[in-house]
């Protein structure tokens, strides 16, 4: 079993920073991509940002490019998203997630998810 575990996720102010963290745990499996995504209240879950494994190239949904960074620790097997500039419309649960196929923005793509952490944007 394959865990993904975030963390860093709080309530802040507008124009603050935070950065998340994802942990990666249990059997070892070929993966191609790690990624981010997130959904608001009654809405649909959208992608964030992904890295992939093998090129270490990162990729960004267009309302974060320039505020956010997915970047990797290969040592402690943890994935990060440091968030800058932060705005209440980036308020959602942010999950992490694993692809071990096609390395795409579909969330379907992606196998294995965390549990989601919780970032609120006060304006």
């Amino acid at each position: 079993q394959v865990q993904l575990i975030e963390s860093g996720g709080e309530l802040v102010q507008a124009g603050a920073s935070l950065r998340l963290s994802c942990a990666t745990s249990g059997r070892t499996f070929s993966r191609t991509a790690m990624g981010w995504f997130r959904q608001a209240p009654g809405k649909e879950r959208e992608f964030v940002a992904r890295v992939s494994w093998t090129t270490g190239r990162p990729y960004y949904a267009d309302s974060v490019k320039g505020r956010f960074t997915i970047s990797r620790d290969d040592a402690k097997n943890t994935v990060y998203l440091q968030m800058n500039s932060l705005k209440p419309e980036d308020t959602a649960v942010y999950y992490c997630a694993a692809a071990g196929g096609s390395v795409t923005t579909n969330s379907y793509d992606y196998s294995y998810w965390g549990q989601g952490t919780q970032v609120t944007v006060s304006s």
